[in-house]
């Protein structure tokens, strides 16, 4: 048998516990073969998490490293789920949303799918596994999209390798009724029926070379460096919308997917849990919250304001041990 279950668009907060509680049910049933999830309403697989309710439960340091543990230990279980996992990234997939499905063993992309990492924008970073995964995306993909925030559409994700499949969003019926028919012994070739070539190349293609060579420095300060030395419209607009980001933001994220490498899956997480607790403590977070989506002034005053004033001791603080350290689920 197969079973479904939704996302909501956003405000995912609240519902890690349910879905991890509903996979773990569904992992020791003999009659569950395979596990598909989509988002609920159409519009979105998952916008990501409730970040103005996390930012305000920040004031309580605890209640809100509770979340992001929850958080990181559902996603870790969708890498390493014994089941065949569905996730059908159709329309907006963002931030937790992004945890949710590209952990996944079949990921598949649609026409309508909106794929992006933004965090740096709000001072925070890629996390819910993003180190392990866009680490590992052909060099140095990772580290643009995870530096820039750059939103990728369904074929994009295909050609990326972010989506394992692909198909439009008028054959989502279809799929599903094949899927919800399906065992786990036909599910590849279930998929592979529905499977087709997206009707675009990499939209990405054209900048290859830039981005190859500019997001391929040792540090953020040289990639703007090369950036400016080249001087054509795309990287000049790259340079504008990375000097709005957070400065500490944009030089912990270019660490974390430089370590990342040689991190394991788990360590990853355990990874982002550290660099999470210092984000909790430091306020730059909820800034970035307050200046984008509560207050929506567009005006974050970042501290310290400049990547050049972004120091090594600073960025030590989001990679130390904690007392409180982040384990996955004990199966």
């Amino acid at each position: 048998a197969v079973v479904s279950t939704q996302s909501t668009s956003s405000g995912i907060n609240a519902e890690y516990g349910g879905l991890r509680d509903k996979l773990l049910e569904w992992r020791d049933k003999d009659d569950v073969e395979v596990v598909c999830i989509e988002g609920a309403g159409g519009k979105a697989f998952c916008a990501g998490g409730d970040v103005v309710s996390i930012t305000r439960d920040a004031k309580d340091e605890n209640t809100a490293l509770d979340f992001f543990h929850d958080e990181f230990q559902m996603n870790h279980l969708v890498g390493t789920y014994p089941k065949p996992y569905v996730a059908l990234i159709h329309g907006i997939t963002m931030g937790g949303g992004v945890g949710l499905s590209v952990h996944g063993k079949y990921r598949v992309a649609t026409d309508r799918s909106l794929y992006a990492m933004p965090e740096t924008a709000i001072g925070y970073f890629p996390d819910v596994g993003g180190s392990y995964f866009l680490s590992r995306l052909p060099a140095p993909y990772g580290i643009f999209l995870g530096l820039t925030g750059h939103r990728l559409k369904g074929a994009d994700l295909k050609h990326m390798g972010i989506a394992t499949h692909y198909t439009t969003a008028e054959n989502l019926t279809a799929l599903r009724k094949d899927i919800a028919c399906c065992d786990a012994g036909s599910v590849v070739e279930t998929l592979a029926k529905h499977d087709v070539s997206p009707p675009t190349p990499f939209s990405l293609e054209p900048q290859h070379d830039l981005i190859k060579h500019c997001f391929s420095a040792s540090s953020v300060l040289e990639i703007i460096s090369r950036l400016e030395e080249n001087g054509t419209e795309f990287a000049l607009k790259l340079v504008k919308n990375l000097r709005r980001m957070s400065p500490r933001s944009l030089v912990i994220t270019h660490k974390l997917l430089s370590i990342a490498p040689s991190k394991s899956y788990e360590e990853c997480f355990a990874m982002e849990f550290c660099a999470a607790h210092q984000i909790v403590r430091s306020g730059e977070f909820g800034e970035g919250v307050r200046a984008l989506l509560v207050d929506k002034d567009n005006s974050p005053v970042w501290r310290p304001g400049s990547i050049e004033e972004v120091t090594e001791e600073m960025v030590a603080e989001y990679f130390a041990e904690r007392e409180r350290a982040w384990k996955p689920l004990e199966l």
